[in-house]
């Protein structure tokens, strides 16, 4: 059964901007995230607006939420995949999330994820 639904779209060069500040590189994202990224600042992009388009699918917002707290990976056939941690986690498992389904997409421009949380 399908839980939230997620979308989100953000232009690739704010969140390019915005890690030109390691600060927020280093709020938003963690460790696992920033090695896969691999100094792609457009990866940033789509993972920053993939932990958007979770917290929609929650229902939250970032309200109680850290982004660092949603983990947007990719699997061995560089696939995107979610991995919750802390709060997030914590929210997914009261509402009876147990699957995640993400799609990302982008132009030259902006990039656009999608997002099913279901039981």
């Amino acid at each position: 059964m399908i839980i939230g639904v997620g979308v989100d779209m953000i232009e690739i060069s704010r969140v390019v901007r915005a890690c030109e500040r390691g600060h927020f590189l280093e709020t938003v994202f963690s460790g696992r995230e920033i090695a896969q990224m691999d100094k792609r600042k457009r990866r940033a992009a789509s993972d920053f607006a993939g932990k958007e388009a979770v917290v929609k699918a929650l229902g939250t917002g970032f309200a109680g939420i850290e982004a660092g707290e949603i983990e947007i990976l990719r699997n061995e056939d560089g696939a995107p995949c979610i991995e919750l941690h802390g709060k997030a986690k914590e929210k997914a498992e009261e509402l009876g999330i147990r699957d995640w389904k993400i799609s990302i997409t982008n132009t030259k421009e902006l990039v656009t994820a999608f997002v099913v949380a279901s039981t």
